[in-house]
């Protein structure tokens, strides 16, 4: 039986972390093979923990989430690491899925869907993240990138791999590198569609720019990285934004109307995301 220890990084956000940890203690896998790790980064107070689940709280100083990942992998006693971010909401069978996927050198991806359909932000945001997931991972059995909000590894690989780098990534984009630099060692990525969670991302417009203007920075570092290690180019990245499908997938959202919503928040993506791009390798 395979042991996971699911680690959650928080940062004194006590009332999306109690919904994350009650999705948790609903989860159907055996209780002697989970455990489950908190690391609080920065937070002061006791955050409530339910009763019957195996948790450890673990603190952090405002090191960042990847930095609390690292933290939480280091302390857990598991054979598979299974991410989660504490505004998400784990489906009962989430934790069963990644393990079914799980192949030896695998790192395992899940589906995540939005848990806040009439914010017109977290919509949008969902949706960019769904067109990444169908421009990287066509073939789901050679996937090319997973975020870290629904994300299974080996522990043993992760820790030899030397976890996220949070250094060369204090922005964003960690989760893009932990993935290159898993299949630039011979490792692969398999999507696992059933594993399931539901992101409660309550964001607004000012949210939404700083997103993607952070993940904009994030990019350019991850380019520079790549191509120090000669993973990839920067017309990998252009191939995705200039993708006509983007819109081709966009225009066919039913109802209609979502569809012209979405719309001006995406060309607000591509500007916010140009414009951090652009910011960092000015500064870098």
């Amino acid at each position: 039986m395979t042991s996971v220890s699911v680690v959650i990084a928080t940062a004194d956000r006590p009332g999306p972390l109690a919904r994350c940890l009650a999705a948790v203690a609903a989860l159907d896998p055996p209780r002697d093979a989970l455990e489950v790790i908190v690391v609080d980064d920065g937070g002061s107070a006791q955050p409530g923990l339910p009763e019957g689940l195996p948790i450890r709280l673990l603190r952090s100083h405002r090191a960042g989430p990847g930095a609390a990942r690292n933290i939480g992998a280091a302390a857990a006693e598991g054979d598979l690491l299974a991410f989660t971010d504490d505004d998400c909401l784990p489906d009962p069978g989430w934790l069963r899925a990644l393990c079914a996927a799980t192949r030896p050198g695998a790192m395992i991806g899940g589906r995540t869907l939005n848990a806040l359909p009439d914010n017109r932000f977290a919509a949008a945001s969902q949706h960019i993240q769904d067109l990444v997931y169908a421009h990287y991972n066509r073939d789901p059995e050679r996937a090319r990138f997973f975020a870290t909000n629904n994300l299974a590894v080996p522990r043993d690989g992760f820790l030899a791999l030397g976890g996220f780098d949070v250094a060369s990534f204090p922005f964003a984009s960690e989760d893009r590198d932990l993935c290159d630099r898993w299949r630039a060692s011979g490792r692969t990525l398999r999507s696992a569609p059933d594993a399931v969670v539901r992101h409660a991302h309550d964001l607004d417009l000012r949210g939404f720019v700083r997103q993607h203007v952070a993940y904009g920075r994030g990019a350019a570092r991850y380019h520079r990285a790549r191509a120090l290690r000669g993973t990839g180019r920067l017309r990998d990245e252009a191939a995705f934004h200039l993708d006509a499908s983007l819109w081709l997938r966009t225009a066919r959202l039913r109802p209609a109307g979502r569809a012209a919503r979405m719309v001006p928040l995406l060309a607000l993506w591509q500007a916010a995301n140009a414009a951090g791009y652009l910011l960092e390798r000015r500064a870098g």
